[in-house]
This record gives structure tokens, C-alpha cells and sequence, in this order.
């Protein structure tokens, strides 16, 4: 992988790698248990700098290349964790990105120096319980009344919902131009009319995920990112490296699956032999491997377009769509390979399952993904970027 990965970057992998199995791994079972992660371990990131690889260096940021994320985030799925990783993930790559590419000065000022420095922790609001993958038929509203915005409406399967210290919210303040009426706005968790309730979900288990309100919730009309209206386009925009980072999250989980159910099949005999020697299981894993591998290289070189300022949002929903496609089955036939003990809560395999189904569903559902690919390669659509 030297066509991508120099020696710094494998250097930042060991480091970081070290860094989760002393400070994260021994407290994963009990986050896993408890649905909240302890607030030390965001300022334990931030000080290690782990906030701030794509962030500019004014803000506390490292500014380094995509290939610094892609190693952050094999990493984290590699401690059998869906919900901690996407805690992590959601905070930096969602929250985050809006604050780095669309949020004023005074913005960044007040909360990316303090997500950098892992002080504050934020949430992107975008889905609703009546919209799911439909982000144009949002129904909360920002009505603009003097110098303030009221929103009200609500949102769902929110990352970091509960616990979070600002959240990144899309509303409607023209409501009659569907998604061209659609705007971003940054506020505090504490500001009254706000609720959030937890929600109790199959996998991520680590993960405060949320159904937040907003009941008649005031906002300062500086609260605004970027400019009103051009909400949807700041969305779909970043939505390609959240798809990306999704299928990276797939490929990575699928590798440390596989690693895994191979080391027990080496070590599991069966009528006086490993069971790593039986043809049926040997080409299963030739062939999981064989698709595994072919994602991932895709990934990366969708990752170093990205990296080159093209607008991947073709191939970036292509990497989300088949490599959670194929994670999927990964983590399905390796708790096969692993025979009863796949489905014993004690082996990891079991936890792996549970995490991994929620690829081909949030971010966007495989069926919604598969239109939009429909769209562009049959249709001829281009998406654009938002200028």
C-alpha cells in the first residue's frame, strides 16, 4: 500500500493503535453496557491531537492528508466497537467538517477550537423519523423573526444526540422551495425547547443515539452557517466523504473479521485436524477476502481523488453501497466459521454482527444509493458541489 501509506503514516498507526489498546479497549465492554462513553477519554483524543487531522492548523489542527483519516478510522473498527468508533467519527468527519467548511470566525472561535481540544462534543442533525434518506422532505423549520431564528420540529437516530455539547441542525426557512429552502444553523445543547431522548438500538451499542425536539427553540440569526437556502448543497457535499468513511468502516471491520475467524480456525480441530484445512471453509475465506480486498482498493483510490479535490460523489456512494454490502456477509459467514461460539457474546463475532448491519442503513440506505447511482450512470445527472 506504499501508493498511499508512507512511512509516517504507518508510524501515526502504531501510535495510534497503542493509544486505544491503553486507553480505549479496556473500558469498551463497559461503554458497550452503559450506552455512554466517559467524557475523559474526548479529552484524551484531543490531546493526543486525534481531532484535528483534517483541521486547520489556526484551530488547533493538524491539517494532514485524507490517509491520516483512512488510518484513524481502520483503527478504530478494529477494537470491535461500531458504537464507540461511530461516536468518534461522528464528532470529527460529521460535526465537525460542517464547522471547518461552512462556519464563520466567531464560529470556529467558540466551538472547533474546543472540538479540536475534545473540550466540546457535537452532533449533526439531519435525519427525521418521517424522512429517513429523504433529507428535501425535512419538515423542521427555521422561521426568521428579527434578529432570531425559532425552530421547531424534530430529528432522529441522531450520533452523540444525548450527551453532545452543540449540535449542527438543517431546517426549513423556505419551506416552500423543498430542498433549495433548506438552511444550517449551529446552537447550544442547553438553550430551553430542546430535548433529546435515547434510543435503545440492535448494535452501537456504546453510541448515545437520539430522537431530538425542538420546541419553539430561539436562536441568535448569527447561528447560521454559510449562507440561508444553501443548506441542502452543504449537505449532499459531504455527504461523499461520510459515504467514503462508511466504506472504509466496512473494509476495516470486514479485515479485523476475517484475521479473527481465520487465528481460531487455525487453533479449532475437527476429526484430527484444523478446521483451516477443510476445503469448504478454506474457499469461503479465499473468497471474503478476494471481495474485501478489492473494496478497499477502490476505497483508496477514491479517498486520494477525494484527497486531489474531485467530486467523487458517484464513487463515494459506490464504496458506502458495496462495501457495507459485503461487510455484511463477512460478518455473517465468519460467526458461521466460528460455529457456536460465533454466537456466543463472549467471542467478539457476535458483537461484529450486530455493529456491521447498520452499513447498508444509515448515511443512506442501499436503496436510495442505488438510485442516485441509477440517476447519474443511466440518466447522465451531475452533481455539482456547492459554490
Amino acid at each position: 500500500m506504499s501508493l498511499y501509506f508512507t512511512e509516517e503514516h504507518e508510524f501515526f498507526r502504531k501510535s495510534f493503535q497503542d493509544f486505544l489498546k491503553k486507553e480505549v479497549v479496556p473500558h469498551i465492554d463497559t461503554w458497550e453496557k452503559t450506552g455512554t462513553i466517559d467524557r475523559f477519554i474526548w479529552e484524551k483524543f484531543g490531546e493526543m491531537g486525534y481531532f484535528g487531522l483534517a483541521t486547520p492548523e489556526a484551530y488547533g489542527g493538524l491539517d494532514l492528508d485524507i490517509f491520516y483519516t483512512i488510518v484513524f478510522i481502520e483503527e478504530l473498527q478494529k477494537i470491535n466497537s461500531g458504537g464507540f468508533a461511530a461516536a468518534i467519527w461522528a464528532h470529527e468527519y460529521l460535526a465537525m467538517t460542517h464547522l471547518n467548511k461552512e462556519a464563520n470566525e466567531e464560529q470556529k472561535q467558540k466551538y472547533l477550537v474546543p472540538s479540536v481540544s475534545g473540550e466540546k462534543i457535537g452532533c449533526l442533525c439531519i435525519t427525521e423519523p418521517f424522512g429517513g434518506s429523504d433529507v428535501g422532505g425535512m419538515r423542521t423549520t427555521a422561521v426568521k423573526k428579527g434578529d432570531t431564528y425559532v425552530i421547531n420540529g424534530s430529528k432522529t437516530f441522531i450520533t452523540n444526540g444525548v450527551y453532545s455539547d452543540y449540535l449542527i441542525v438543517a431546517a426549513k426557512t423556505s419551506p416552500d422551495q423543498g430542498n433549495k429552502g433548506i438552511s444550517i444553523f449551529i446552537m447550544d445543547r442547553d438553550l430551553p425547547g430542546i430535548s433529546a431522548t435515547k434510543l435503545d438500538k440492535l448494535g452501537w451499542r456504546a453510541s448515545d443515539t437520539a430522537e431530538i425536539a425542538f420546541d419553539n427553540v430561539v436562536i441568535p440569526a448569527e447561528n447560521l452557517m454559510g449562507e440561508e437556502n444553501l443548506g441542502f448543497p452543504y449537505i449532499m457535499q459531504h455527504f461523499a466523504l461520510e459515504r467514503l468513511i462508511m466504506g472504509i468502516n466496512a473494509h476495516a471491520r470486514s479485515e479485523w473479521a476475517l484475521e479473527y475467524a481465520i487465528g481460531y480456525m487455525k487453533e479449532r480441530t475437527a476429526f484430527g485436524k484444523p478446521i483451516s484445512k477443510f476445503q469448504a471453509l478454506r474457499h469461503k475465506v479465499a473468497d471474503l477476502a478476494s471481495e474485501v480486498e478489492m473494496i478497499k482498493a477502490f476505497n483508496y483510490v477514491t479517498a486520494k481523488r477525494l484527497d486531489n479535490g474531485e467530486y467523487v460523489v458517484k464513487e463515494a456512494t459506490m464504496s458506502k453501497l458495496l462495501s457495507t454490502k459485503i461487510a455484511d456477509q463477512v460478518a455473517y459467514d465468519c460467526v458461521q466459521l466460528l460455529g457456536g461460539y460465533g454466537y456466543m457474546e463472549e467471542y467478539p463475532l457476535a458483537r461484529n454482527l450486530r455493529d456491521s448491519r447498520l452499513g447498508p442503513i444509515g448515511g443512506g440506505t442501499s436503496e436510495i444509493l442505488r438510485e442516485i447511482i441509477s440517476k447519474m450512470v443511466i440518466d447522465g445527472v451531475n452533481y455539482k458541489p456547492a459554490t
